[in-house]
């Protein structure tokens, strides 16, 4: 059987992260570059992100020993559709449209596995993180925006149309703020940081950061008390619903807002008083791969993919 090194790209909405292991699983190169954005660049941030990403790949193959096999696998924020091979439900908005995968191929002139970036989480969390051991695991990225993903036995499903675990996007309220998906009410728009943020200038006309209302709520101050509260119980009732649902034998949190302390308390209070059943014992974790989860995962996503 072959051993392969494997070459994993994280592409998020702030960092581009990329890593190179051994057939061992041994780290042996690991990058962070900031992710193109408008302003940074004179190109179309499009561009200039598959330029980004193609230079990192270079980078990372020249590590790895003449002639030895690796994969490929790269994660983004949104999926790859199965009919037009186009980037779609991406909040990196300029991904959306744009064929991603096959520009990228054409570029290195080898093929690519490319995976939405909650699925990622949730496989290094499920192999080497916070779920391992346990057979059915919901991960949930709460940073930005807000996803899911699913991993059953240490294999991510993907459902029939790619978007298993996409709960980011489930209309919880009806009657809520837009998102930029159509829709009103999404989880997204409830639990996420930008959510949150949102909540709190539309309630009081004032612009404050996440980190700011979660001090402010722990220092005693009214207003931030009242949205932080609400973000607590939108992140009850979501969940709770969720597991209801689906039941997972764990959940993994990951994302910036995975390290307020006040989810694995009150907000696990919160899904007990909205799941279905009398006694939920759903472990609901913090991860243990840190903002680094995705990047192992798009590695590991590449297997099956490999390049000689």
């Amino acid at each position: 059987m072959k051993q392969y090194y494997r070459i994993g790209i994280d592409l998020g909405g702030t960092k581009t992260e990329a890593i190179v292991l051994d057939p061992d699983d041994r780290e042996i190169c690991r990058k962070r570059i900031p992710t193109p954005r408008m302003g940074m660049s004179a190109t179309c941030p499009y561009e200039a992100i598959l330029y980004s990403v193609h230079q990192l790949i270079l980078e990372m193959t020249a590590l790895i020993p003449s002639g030895k096999p690796h994969t490929l696998g790269i994660g983004i924020p949104g999926m790859i559709d199965a009919e037009t091979q186009t980037v779609h439900n991406a909040n990196t908005t300029c991904l959306i449209g744009r064929p991603f995968q096959s520009d990228l191929e054409k570029l290195i002139g080898r093929p690519v596995r490319m995976e939405n970036d909650a699925n990622c989480f949730t496989l290094a969390e499920s192999l080497q993180g916070a779920g391992r051991g346990y057979g059915l695991v919901f991960g949930i990225i709460m940073g930005t925006g807000c996803g899911g993903g699913i991993c059953i036995d240490g294999k991510i499903r993907q459902g029939k149309h790619g978007i298993a675990g996409e709960w980011g996007h489930f209309s919880a309220d009806p009657q809520g703020a837009e998102c930029y998906c159509g829709n009103r009410g999404c989880v997204e728009t409830l639990i996420s940081g930008s959510g949150v943020e949102s909540a709190f200038f539309r309630k009081y006309g004032k612009k404050l950061e996440m980190q700011e209302i979660l001090r402010g709520y722990r220092e005693g101050m009214p207003e931030m008390a009242e949205v932080f509260e609400q973000f607590l119980e939108n992140f009850g009732r979501c969940l709770g619903g969720l597991i209801s649902i689906l039941d997972p034998d764990a959940v993994v949190i990951g994302g910036g807002l995975s390290n307020i302390e006040e989810l694995y308390t009150l907000g696990i209070e919160r899904v007990r008083h909205y799941a279905f059943h009398r006694h939920i014992k759903t472990p609901i974790l913090k991860n243990r791969l840190g903002d680094s989860a995705g990047v192992f995962g798009a590695a590991w996503v590449g297997i099956g993919n490999s390049i000689s």
